[in-house]
């Protein structure tokens, strides 16, 4: 479980321990609670990384 995802190399190195591991993120940490969880989903991270919301 990666607990921080975010747009620093912190979150970025998400995707290459996925790929050197062969596994997949399916959920990410979206505060500091175990309840805190959501579906992982790539393609948005991406776009939240180059896009900012200010972009339309």
């Amino acid at each position: 479980m990666i607990a921080k995802l975010d747009g620093t190399a912190k979150g970025g190195i998400a995707f290459s321990v996925s790929k050197e591991l062969g596994v997949p993120i399916s959920y990410i940490g979206t505060g500091e609670k175990a309840t805190d969880l959501a579906e992982f989903h790539p393609e948005t991270y991406v776009d939240a990384l180059f896009f900012s919301a200010d972009e339309g």
